[in-house]
């Protein structure tokens, strides 16, 4: 596991597995709630990814970053995906009570966002930052109002993944030779075109560190007569975003609504309205053959759909910040850590000591849902 400087990690026992967290070195285990940061990585990820913007953080805030079940040091437990993601965030919630931490700022990425809000659903937090969040109607298989497109949650889950994709996951395969090598997929999905880094070696062995045991990553997938022949199992980390079982729409009706800050990229390719990781667009483009058509298959508006629920979420009390990144990919906090620095302090109303640098005054866009 490479390390950053400053950056420690350790193995948390909890009643449900053990789980990898990293830490600063120099935070106080005794910092308030409110001055507490937890950030949550998205699938084929780890803790790793957040390592920059742990350094960069103010030092006077706490700041944990947690491996989800299945990915980075965290046990390859097998994932129930019928609970949608609330294995991961009941891990979560395991491992903030046993590092002692009663509630804080959850910040999830990707997969991460919907844990997160799932997270909220249950437990009480400060507030959430959901950065390039999966739908709360899940990945794939539904219409603009959140319903799916039919029973068997066609073309979403494990299916979905790219057979080779995996096995050069199994593989440790760190080459960009081919489309399918992680190091290729991170930078042609995860980053905008552009985007480089001397740490492009930790963010591939943090997509290398997801565990495709039976039961993680991608789970299982059964055969189904509906276009595109496939449909999610019970198991696995993909299927849990399936529709059939993943839905934190539900914030809206939240009695006590955390604010949200909602940022994301405007180039991202892999949580977007014409997403090149859903089956349905792709199958629109001629690339998975077949496609019956947009009145069976639409692609997933899925950030229309985040949009709808957090306007809704607003206009039933809710405080909702959006921040779109112009030219940013699905990445914000690699590609523009300014901004996101910025935007994230500024959600959770963090004042900083006389010896602290300001915020960095990089131009993004506020904007308030109404």
């Amino acid at each position: 596991m490479t390390l950053f400087d400053g950056i420690t990690a350790r193995l948390i026992e909890t009643d449900r597995l053990g789980v990898n967290v990293l830490e600063r070195s120099g935070d106080d285990p005794s910092t308030p709630p409110e001055h507490t940061v937890v950030l949550v990585h998205g699938n084929v990820a780890s803790s790793l990814f957040w390592q920059e913007i742990m350094q960069d953080l103010p030092s006077d805030l706490r700041v944990v970053a947690v491996d989800l079940r299945g990915f980075g040091r965290t046990e390859h437990t097998p994932i129930d995906a019928t609970r949608g993601v609330r294995d991961f965030s009941d891990d979560l919630h395991a491992t903030l009570d046993a590092l002692g931490i009663a509630s804080a700022h959850l910040v999830g990425w990707s997969l991460g966002g919907g844990v997160v809000l799932q997270y909220a659903l249950d437990h009480p937090v400060l507030s959430l930052t959901l950065q390039s969040p999966v739908s709360p109607y899940g990945f794939g298989g539904t219409r603009r109002d959140g319903s799916r497109l039919d029973d068997e949650g066609a073309g979403t889950g494990a299916g979905a993944a790219n057979p080779d994709f995996v096995q050069r996951l199994t593989d440790g395969d760190t080459s960009h030779d081919a489309p399918t090598s992680p190091r290729s997929v991170f930078r042609s999905t995860y980053v905008a075109p552009g985007y480089t880094s001397e740490h492009e070696d930790v963010w591939v062995e943090a997509m290398l560190s997801t565990s495709t045991a039976v039961g993680n990553y991608p789970g299982e997938s059964i055969t189904t007569a509906t276009w595109p022949g496939f449909a999610p199992g019970r198991t696995g980390a993909l299927n849990t975003l399936s529709p059939l079982f993943f839905d934190v729409s539900g914030i809206v009706d939240l009695a006590d609504k955390p604010p949200v800050l909602w940022i994301y990229g405007t180039a991202d390719a892999i949580v977007s309205d014409t997403s090149f990781s859903d089956v349905n667009h792709l199958g629109a483009l001629g690339v998975v053959p077949g496609w019956p058509g947009d009145e069976i298959a639409p692609a997933q508006p899925m950030v229309s759909q985040t949009r709808d629920v957090l306007s809704a979420y607003a206009a039933r009390g809710g405080e909702v910040t959006e921040v779109p990144v112009e030219g940013a990919g699905h990445s914000v906090h690699l590609e523009r850590p300014s901004a996101f620095r910025r935007a994230l302090l500024t959600h959770i109303g963090y004042v900083g000591r006389p010896a602290d640098p300001a915020p960095p005054t990089e131009a993004i866009i506020l904007r308030s849902a109404d």
